[in-house]
């Protein structure tokens, strides 16, 4: 379950809201009702390298110069 709070709620009940992320509820911090700021939890798991080996292939697509029209898109930045 998400929980959505705003700014001056998070400020007043910041150790209870840190309560509920540590037990994995995501909470949703909001300006104005834009949300701004994300509580989760806090994971110590460290990443296992190679979990994903074999799942994908780079083809000689993947590798060929991008069209004109794309590279464009890049410079321009958008």
């Amino acid at each position: 379950m998400t929980r959505k709070v705003n700014i001056h709620e998070a400020k007043t009940r910041l150790s209870q809201l840190l309560g509920h992320a540590a037990r994995g509820e995501e909470v949703v911090i909001a300006k104005a009702g834009e949300p701004v700021a994300r509580l989760v939890p806090y994971s110590t798991r460290q990443r296992m390298p190679g979990l994903a080996r074999g799942r994908g292939k780079l083809t000689a697509e993947f590798f060929a110069p991008l069209p004109v029209a794309e590279l464009r898109r890049f410079e321009r930045g958008g």
